[in-house]
């Protein structure tokens, strides 16, 4: 049964998988890069909803059906660890987290939209004999269609979780955001990981900085994107230009929230 449990979700592209990398370090945390549950629990969830049989369930057997979800998929982990879940639309779902897990909270990996979409447009250029699932193993688009297609509100890969983002950001589930800053998760590793786990109330534990090791071949391979989820051994700032057109980065470089003060307006921890 899963006792304690926490949700890694945010932005793609924007350390999500780094940090999980460095988070099954420690023996008490389970941690991986995107699970299905959030996907079963949306289709456990409409079916008691929406379905013929909606009738035969009230709330509090809800409750228990979508967190035996939880328990089911982590079955193999002791009830002592703590569960980091990953899913870039768990901030769409703080509310049914808060009546789930009261506890919890959604830690956000973000990054500026132009690094972002530079890094798929890498990971592209890095496959050019791929088709990516991301964009419908379509060949032949350029790259100002393609980010149409990722900044979609509905179903990009980073128009849907960004939209996501910025509702919990708003909403009244604030307080359950902590906000994890790439730039800031790979030039000072070490001080994000301690405010981390000050914020969670968790013991401390040293880290391996130069030796992290985390890769997923089968999902890359899938998505048609190989090497999408691999994460370098040592955590370090890699400097480097953009190699998207200077006017996308203009384009988006006021969708960073995050970072206006002014608009923190229910205090959200930026770590």
């Amino acid at each position: 049964m899963v006792n304690r449990i926490h949700l890694i979700s945010g932005l793609p592209r924007s350390g999500s998988t780094l940090l999980c990398a460095l988070l099954r370090q420690n023996p008490r945390f389970t941690a991986a890069m995107t699970s299905p549950v959030a996907s079963l629990c949306s289709s456990l969830h409409k079916k008691m909803c929406g379905s013929e049989f909606a009738v035969f369930f009230d709330d509090a057997k809800r409750a228990a059906m979508l967190r035996g979800v939880f328990d089911s998929y982590y079955a193999d982990v002791q009830s002592s660890q703590v569960v980091f879940d990953t899913n870039r639309t768990w901030t769409g779902r703080a509310t049914l987290l808060r009546a789930l897990y009261p506890d919890s909270r959604i830690v956000c990996c973000v990054r500026e939209t132009g690094w972002i979409i530079d890094s798929v447009e890498r990971m592209l250029a890095k496959n050019p004999l791929q088709l990516s699932r991301i964009f419908g193993f379509q060949p032949g688009a350029s790259v100002y269609s393609r980010v149409e297609t990722l900044m979609n509100s509905e179903n990009g890969l980073i128009g849907l979780p960004w939209s996501n983002l910025r509702e919990a950001w708003f909403g009244d589930e604030a307080k359950r955001l902590v906000i994890v800053p790439y730039d800031r998760l790979v030039s000072a590793p070490q001080k994000v990981l301690r405010s981390l786990y000050d914020e969670l109330g968790e013991p401390w534990f040293d880290h391996n900085l130069e030796n992290v090791v985390y890769d997923e071949p089968d999902y890359d391979a899938l998505l048609g994107m190989p090497g999408l989820h691999k994460v370098r051994q040592k955590v370090e700032h890699h400097a480097r230009k953009p190699g998207i057109p200077p006017d996308l980065f203009t384009k988006f470089a006021h969708t960073h929230f995050w970072e206006k003060p002014e608009l923190n307006v229910h205090g959200v921890r930026i770590l």
